[in-house]
């Protein structure tokens, strides 16, 4: 009889839908995508566990046969502040997510049905570098009035993932080594790490930084204030206009990139302002992450969705090149990440850390 290949389930919840894979030390194993309605679906994230759960289990029992389950992981929503690394999910972590503390994210359930499987099969039970890692130095944390500071918000888990992939490419290893970090998406992650360490970066929710296909990006404070005290909107239809309204919608009703570009190419001069505008602030925040690095880097990294358009490519090398060598990582690889965190800590490659 065969060996049992050895899996870990894998799981990534989104807004409207449950990617869940079967991962092996050898890359994946099975991969399914389902998609949930949205009457389907609770308001509040933590009461959708159930449903959700009851999906993926009308799924995964035959792709289990001949396979050994040595661990589950889930992307993770937002938590406190932490350093980056593989985590064990705990029930501290699963109290915070579960309540909603710092989002009513999609993502909290990544660990929730994580902890469920790990519980099923007798096995370790792991996050990998949520959104909220936080390694910046103590100047970055300023904003320029001592009532806010600066927050680490940003795509960690593909940052640092393409972190390695490009330490590997350039022959150094990931302690030895200056980036800049493009994640661009629907949100935007601009990041500067050194040896790993993501010790800048631009709010990716609400914050700083460029505007992307969704998001507004910084804004200048005179008008915004002008539009909180103006009685036309509530808080909350501010934020969320900001933070899902923004951006390309707002300039071409569309978040679509390859529909704004194909606008773009037939004259539409909104579709083509609106494009320029989004790659210049993304160069304009890539030479503000350089020069964040204090030093010479080794390499621009541009990953994320977006970057899977050869449009998008030229235009920010046209302006970034100057800065150095160009790596261009396409998508998110979130799945592939969450397993790459995984085994290395069920491999003893590290020690896995503790939510407190």
């Amino acid at each position: 009889m065969d060996p049992e290949k050895e899996v870990l389930i894998v799981i990534n919840p989104g807004s409207t839908s449950t990617k869940f894979a079967l991962w092996s030390r050898e890359g994946c194993v099975v991969e399914k995508v389902v998609r949930h309605p949205a009457d389907k679906l609770a308001p509040q994230v933590f009461e959708q566990f159930d449903y959700r759960r009851l999906v993926i289990d009308a799924d995964i029992e035959p792709l289990l046969k001949g396979m050994k389950v040595v661990g589950a992981v889930g992307r993770c929503g937002p938590l406190k502040p932490l350093q980056g690394g593989t985590y064990r999910i705990n029930q501290a972590m699963l109290d915070d997510l579960a309540s909603g503390r710092y989002s009513n994210h999609a993502s909290n359930l990544g660990a929730m049905l994580a902890d469920h499987y790990a519980r099923r099969f007798g096995v370790g039970a792991y996050v990998v570098d949520p959104v909220t890692v936080d390694e910046f130095t103590d100047v970055a944390r300023l904003s320029g009035v001592s009532w806010i500071e600066r927050r680490s918000r940003s795509h960690a888990l593909n940052i640092k993932a393409v972190v390695r992939r490009a330490a590997v490419e350039i022959g150094k290893s990931v302690e030895e080594t200056r980036f800049v970090v493009a994640h661009l998406g629907g949100g935007t992650s601009i990041a500067a790490v050194v040896g790993g360490r993501i010790i800048d970066v631009n709010d990716a929710l609400l914050g700083m930084g460029p505007y992307s296909p969704e998001r507004a990006g910084a804004l200048p404070i005179g008008p915004l204030v002008d539009r909180c005290f103006s009685g036309e909107v509530t808080r909350e239809e501010l934020l969320d206009g900001m933070a899902r309204r923004s951006g390309l919608i707002a300039y071409c009703g569309t978040s679509d990139v390859r529909e704004v570009i194909e606008r773009a190419d037939r004259g539409d001069r909104q579709a083509d302002l609106a494009l320029r505008g989004m790659i210049y602030q993304d160069a304009k925040e890539i030479g503000a992450m350089a020069a964040a690095l204090g030093e010479k880097l080794d390499a621009i990294i541009l990953t994320g969705g977006l970057v899977h358009s050869s449009e998008i490519i030229d235009m920010l090398r046209a302006y970034i090149t100057f800065l150095g060598r160009v790596l261009v990582y396409p998508g998110e690889g979130e799945l592939e990440a969450l397993a790459a965190g995984a085994f290395r800590v069920i491999d003893g490659e590290e020690e896995p850390l503790e939510y407190e």
